[in-house]
């Protein structure tokens, strides 16, 4: 690392120590040359991650579309905004330890949806009904006939 003093390419660490958020590294170094201190930043290099849409078209990953999508189903329910952004952390995470470079629009919904139906029933039927596009009201009958099996089967 360069010392922005001298220029000289030689500089020790005195302290290091991670930031409030845990995303990147804090050091603080010493010019070998000079004497005099300066602070780096070190963070892990991501890759850009980009969504396939149903039409083939890719477009760069929108954590804030994201969330303002899951948001939207959780309107006016006991749902909390720290709980939207850790479903929506987990969604993102889950997506970028897969080491993939595309995701599908399908994948992504399905993983939201996973999360959903745990975190709050109705936001996750009005999600899918966004999602999987319900035609008519038979669609949507079919969906929660699936919610309620799902629920009889878990007291089980």
């Amino acid at each position: 690392m360069k010392c922005p003093f001298c220029g000289h390419s030689d500089s020790k660490v005195i302290d290091s120590r991670p930031t409030e958020d845990g995303l990147s590294i804090r050091r603080r170094r010493e010019c070998i040359e000079c004497g005099k201190r300066f602070t780096t930043y070190e963070q892990l290099e991501s890759f850009p991650l980009l969504v396939v849409k149903k039409d083939g078209r890719r477009e760069s990953f929108d954590k804030t579309k994201l969330t303002d999508g899951v948001a939207k189903a959780c309107q006016k329910r006991p749902v909390s905004a720290a709980s939207i952004e850790k479903l929506v952390n987990d969604v993102e995470q889950t997506v970028r330890s897969g080491m993939e470079r595309e995701v599908s629009t399908e994948k992504l919904g399905e993983m939201v949806m996973d999360r959903l139906r745990d975190l709050d029933e109705v936001a996750y039927v009005r999600f899918a009904s966004v999602y999987r596009q319900f035609k008519d009201v038979n669609t949507f009958y079919d969906e929660l006939n699936k919610l309620i099996r799902r629920g009889e089967s878990d007291e089980k």
